[in-house]
């Protein structure tokens, strides 16, 4: 008996049909049966799914005598599935790798619920991929198993059948089954959810929900929208048969009024003829189930469709004053900004006020922030305000520290009088650099990717940047902080505007430079690492070939394995990846299983760095810090043609690389299972590393920013540089 059993009906979906079979049969997790049920389907779904069939024996096709419809067609299926778990997957939408192993860990682990609610991501059909924005759902509601009752706000997330799994057994106790027409899944869903005694979670994407631009049923205009009454009719009925949960006829009549209206309210929904039908069908069956007070947002159903008419008209109106008044807000707060720059450009500047941003305004961290702490230590008669975005981000600072909010009237009055204006990314537009104010850029590090004016041939790579813009503010640079000679060419090249290079090093890495073994054991202890374990630290970057940037390289749950249990897998993505969907492709599942730790959200990643024994990356800017720790470094770059393609890099970092380079996974598991990781070719290559790209890092990076800029000291250089090393490969730099 298999785990899963795998239902998918099939209708006109060849363009899609061998991605969705190739999702499941892919998966790592392969006690599973596949039951496929040809709708009668006129194109060449019958013939794909028959050639699967002879080369799979898990796969099973049913070909039936005539169209029936999404739900009959998976009711036909249905008695001949063997599984645990019936799982009914949609024939245009995919799994996504390692969602069988995930959601039969996650079963393993709650006993076998009735049901299992999981996470998807709708993906676009120009490319874009967007995570359920209710996903938080899944993780409040614990880790073990609950009812409908005890949390209701599971009945919040898209009642449809396919972002769950349920226990065969449970299904054929209670007679489920799926009837005839269009929203097929609310008469479903709605009764199975209110009757399971055990649901679970599972807060990881585990499908890839299409949305195609053409060809989804319910974006069709027709009368066949018209079913949803009947269907919920169907769900009235079904608790007219449970007396026990006569208690939810409130929240379905809510639901109903609410999915009803929606309907009504799509503009491609309806033929323009039908719509006042619809809404009396929709004002008579919410009248006929009425259960308590109607909420003030449905009561438009108490009255006619006129009325239902002007209510829509109102609410547009409504709308389109709020866009105007944002628009006449705007160009008020502009005009006052423009008013407070010529009011306060005749008075003049304090030489003891200086303004620091990092990381568009997220808080005190990075270079800025070293520059800061210093700047307190050696020259206290500096005032320094820090911007931060919003009050959030506010409450996250350390305690004793000045800040404004940004575009507030004490932003305005700071950067206003400001001398010094310290930023690892440029300042808003908006901001009027006036003569005798000082400029920092301290950048984010080392660069290996191509930046701004070199990416004007790699369109990809600058797809919704503005490079002249980035320029125009470069201009107001006075000061570009680098840490090395290489860094300082880059800069030069693709920052073509008149500031002064300081051969500072990195502020941020002087605590990396300084550090002793001793100083990461506070941080693996606050994020529960035992003491005896090695803490490998994995930190890819973003991609720019792919939409989102996100692409799993490594299955981590694997890698963790492959480690070992004296090995901790520390997880770090890219901080532009933090809010999309990348950490719900399973991160989050791996982290709550402690399996991993998802350090994505540590704001100072010198911590993480001080924290760990070797570094595993692909292209992160973050290993030219490493290497000032002088810890083992590994590269994973089994994608490094594509990635130097889109976005363009300086030189090759596979043939001038800080330690062993792997370009598969089978290489990478070698590395660390044979120790070679940490291996004499290891510290040559690293050694040669670090000459070139640690030269200035000395551990007095930001005392040498304070002491030449804010006291006007003269200040000695790091060591001389060292000379570039020959390069292996092809050196942008060397050649331009």
């Amino acid at each position: 008996m298999p785990r899963f059993s795998i239902i998918v009906p099939v209708f006109k979906v060849q363009g899609f049909l061998r991605e969705c079979l190739d999702s499941v049969l892919e998966q790592s997790y392969t006690d599973l049966e596949v039951i496929a049920i040809d709708d009668r389907s006129p194109d060449g779904c019958g013939a794909i799914l028959d050639e699967y069939a002879a080369r799979d024996p898990r796969v099973r096709v049913l070909h039936l005598p005539e169209n029936v419809g999404l739900g009959r067609a998976r009711n036909a299926g249905m008695p001949y599935a063997t599984g645990d778990f019936l799982f009914f997957l949609d024939s245009d939408d995919t799994l996504t790798p390692g969602a069988l192993r995930a959601v039969a860990d996650r079963l393993d682990e709650t006993a076998d619920p009735d049901v299992l609610v999981f996470d998807y991501a709708r993906t676009y059909w120009w490319g874009g991929t967007r995570r359920n924005v209710l996903a938080k759902v899944l993780a409040e509601a614990g880790d073990g198993t609950f009812t409908a009752a005890e949390h209701p706000e599971i009945l919040e997330l898209l009642m449809v059948v396919w972002n769950k799994v349920y226990r065969r057994e449970f299904v054929e106790r209670e007679g489920f089954t799926f009837p005839p027409g269009y929203y097929e899944d609310t008469p479903w869903t709605f009764p199975v959810m209110l009757s399971a005694e055990r649901i679970a979670t599972l807060d990881r994407i585990c499908l890839a929900y299409r949305q195609r631009r053409q060809g989804n049923i319910l974006s069709t205009t027709s009368r066949k929208h018209f079913d949803i009454h009947d269907q919920y009719e169907r769900v009235f009925a079904f608790l007219d048969s449970r007396p026990a949960l006569a208690s939810w006829r409130p929240y379905l009549h809510r639901k109903m009024g609410e999915h009803c209206l929606d309907i009504l309210s799509k503009p491609d929904r309806l033929p323009e003829q039908d719509k006042a039908e619809f809404f009396r069908l929709t004002a008579a069956l919410f009248r006929k189930h009425k259960s308590g007070p109607v909420p003030r947002e449905l009561r438009v159903l108490e009255g006619g469709f006129p009325l239902y008419q002007a209510w829509r008209q109102t609410e547009r109106a409504g709308r389109e004053l709020g866009r105007r008044g944002m628009q006449v807000r705007k160009a008020a707060a502009a005009r006052v900004k423009r008013g407070w720059s010529v009011l306060h450009e005749h008075r003049s500047l304090d030489p003891n006020l200086a303004v620091y941003s990092a990381f568009s305004h997220r808080g005190a961290l990075g270079d800025p922030a070293a520059v800061y702490h210093k700047a307190r230590e050696i020259a206290p008669h500096v005032r320094g305000v820090w911007v931060v975005r919003d009050e959030e981000e506010a409450a996250q600072l350390p305690p004793g520290v000045e800040h404004v909010l940004l575009d507030s009237l004490p932003y305005r009055r700071v950067t206003a009088r400001a001398t010094y204006f310290v930023n690892n990314v440029n300042w808003p537009g908006t901001l009027v650099k006036r003569p005798g104010s000082i400029h920092i850029h301290t950048h984010q590090g080392t660069p290996l990717k191509y930046m701004a004016a070199d990416l004007l041939d790699k369109p990809g790579a600058r797809h919704g940047l503005d490079v002249p813009q980035m320029l125009r503010r470069a201009d107001r640079w006075d000061y570009s902080l680098v840490a090395n000679r290489h860094s300082e060419l880059v800069w030069d090249r693709a920052y073509p505007c008149h500031f002064t290079s300081l051969r500072t090093g990195s502020p941020r890495n002087d605590v990396l430079v300084r550090a002793r073994p001793e100083d990461g054991t506070a941080v693996r202890a606050r994020l529960g690492i035992p003491a005896e374990h090695r803490v490998v630290l994995y930190a890819p970057t973003r991609r720019d070939y792919i939409r989102g940037g996100h692409v799993d390289r490594i299955d981590l749950a694997r890698f963790a394995d492959d480690l070992g249990e004296d090995h901790t897998l520390v997880v770090r993505l890219h901080p532009s990846l933090a809010d999309g969907p990348a950490r719900g492709m399973g991160l989050s599942e791996l982290h709550r299983r402690n399996v991993v730790v998802d350090a994505t959200d540590e704001p100072h990643v010198e911590d993480l760095m001080l924290a760990s024994d070797v570094l595993v990356t692909d292209y992160s800017a973050l290993m030219f810090d490493y290497a000032n720790l002088n810890r083992p470094i590994v590269l994973y770059t089994d994608d490094w043609g594509a990635y130097a393609a889109s976005r363009g890099a300086y030189f090759d970092i596979t043939a001038d690389a800080p330690g062993h380079v792997a370009s598969s996974y089978r290489e990478l598991a070698w590395l660390f299972a044979s120790g070679a990781w940490r291996d004499g070719e290891s510290a040559r290559l690293r050694a040669g590393f670090r000459a070139r790209f640690c030269a200035f890092d000395d551990g007095r990076a930001a005392e040498r920013v304070v002491r030449t800029v804010m006291l006007g000291e003269k200040v000695e250089e790091p060591a001389p540089a060292v000379p570039l090393p020959a390069q292996a490969g092809h050196d942008v730099l060397a050649s331009s």
